[in-house]
Order: C-alpha cells, then structure tokens, then sequence
C-alpha cells in the first residue's frame, strides 16, 4: 500500500483509536487501486491485509517498518525524530500487464531499507528519508522531503495532507522505464533512464466509529520526472492511487 504510510504521523494512529496504551495492536483489510503510467495499462486493484503494531521502539503499518531512535526535543512544541526503517515497494510489471511490455523481462518490486527523520514543528511535521534497493532488483536508491499536517476537524475525524518530493537514481528510473538492446522492438527504442524528481499530493483520512473500530482511505496522485515521461514505454505524466481499509485495534 501504503507508500505513503511512514508520512504519517505515528501519533496519528493512537489518536484513531482513542488512546494511546503502551503498545498499539490492530489488524484489518484493504483495497487499493493504482493507475501505472506504462501504455496502456489496465488499472492494477488488490486487496492488501493490514497489520499495525506500535510501541515506544518499533512501528509496523501496511508495508512499512520502523526501528525508533532516541529523538531531540527543541522545546515544548518542536521535536525531531530518527528512526531506521524497511518497506516493501510494489514497483514493476510482468509484460502481459501492457501490449508495450511484450517482450521485456519482468521488472521485480523489492524490499528497500535506510533511515529517516521527522522534524515535528508545531504548524507542519517535515520529513526526510533516504532508503536504498537491498533486495538488489534495481540496485537504487531514493531520498524523500514531504511536508504534513494533520486535522482533527471532529472527534472521530483525522486528516493529514501531504507533499512530497521523490528523488530517484538512474538507476531505479532504468530498471522500471528503461529499455535495453534485447528488449528493443519496432515502435519501441531503446532508452537509458537517469535520475530525476518526482512530486506528489496526497491525503491520508481515519474515521474512528470506537477504540477498536475504524475506517482509513488515502488518495495520491503522482507527477512523474522529465526522465520518466521520455521512457518509450510510458503514456502520460501522472500517476494516481486510491486506497480504502477497515482496521480493528485490539
């Protein structure tokens, strides 16, 4: 899922269901459908388990993993925190999933592992990560800045809008758009990737119906880097994903 998962703030899940005990333990079900930018290429939706579970040295959430460092207060209302983290990145494609893909080897998604910081401020939490591909598919690399800021507009209701800046090495832009001499074919040319930024808007929202029940949705759209876009094998500049779950907390 949930790429997006570790942008949330930590606190963001005790406050959903109401309090904040010594560790934190929930388990639920999503769907999310996401909209690739290869050519052509159907809407990709899967159901997706959620597991969660927090306490004062580890968070688990969707596909992400957190170790918490010690962190730095700056006063009452600022705070910064470290962490090492671990996620699993859904990137890739088999080449039945496009008719541009026939022909190409399959592009594997990975395990991607590095460390963090958030830095809490008080008007807005920002955010940095560099993480680094050590399931060795695309051998990359990737650093993240997002800024957040989370509502309680009610109760029951959480809000947490975000952007982000995604930096990626040629590396990981040759892997998943690249096309190599073997793979080459008429109306498909062969293309070197290089690194470059993307940028993304999203929002993550809960409804907590109780302490053990609520509902959680995130929506982001993605705009690709100049890199990206020049790939032959790509249509468009945009990608987009719709995700919505039910977690109940122990």
């Amino acid at each position: 899922m949930l790429g997006c998962a570790f942008l949330v703030p930590s606190s963001t899940f005790a406050q959903d269901i109401g309090f904040k005990p010594v560790a934190i333990w929930g388990v639920g079900l999503g769907v999310a459908s996401t909209q690739k930018v290869y050519r052509d290429a159907d809407r990709d939706n899967m159901a997706i388990p959620l597991l969660h579970f927090e306490n004062e040295h580890v968070r688990f959430f969707g596909t992400v993993g957190e170790v918490k460092l010690p962190s730095l207060r700056l006063s009452d209302t600022q705070k910064i925190k470290f962490g090492l983290i671990g996620r699993y990145d859904g990137s890739g494609y088999e080449a039945k999933d496009a008719w541009v893909l026939d022909g190409m080897s399959k592009r594997k998604g990975g395990v991607w592992a590095g460390a963090r910081a958030e830095w809490q401020t008080g008007l807005v939490d920002l955010h940095a990560d560099w993480t680094h591909d050590v399931s060795g598919n695309s051998k990359g690399q990737r650093f993240n800045l997002a800024a957040t800021r989370t509502w309680r507009p009610t109760e029951r209701v959480t809000l947490t809008p975000r952007i982000v800046a995604t930096w990626h090495d040629s590396k990981y832009v040759d892997y998943y758009y690249g096309v190599r001499a073997d793979e080459v074919r008429t109306g498909r040319s062969a293309y070197l990737g290089e690194s470059g930024v993307s940028s993304e808007v999203g929002l993550y929202g809960a409804y907590r119906f109780d302490k053990h029940h609520s509902v959680v949705f995130d929506l982001q759209a993605t705009r690709l880097s100049s890199k990206v876009k020049n790939s032959p094998l790509v249509d468009g500049s945009t990608e987009n994903r719709v995700f919505l779950g039910y977690m109940y907390h122990f």
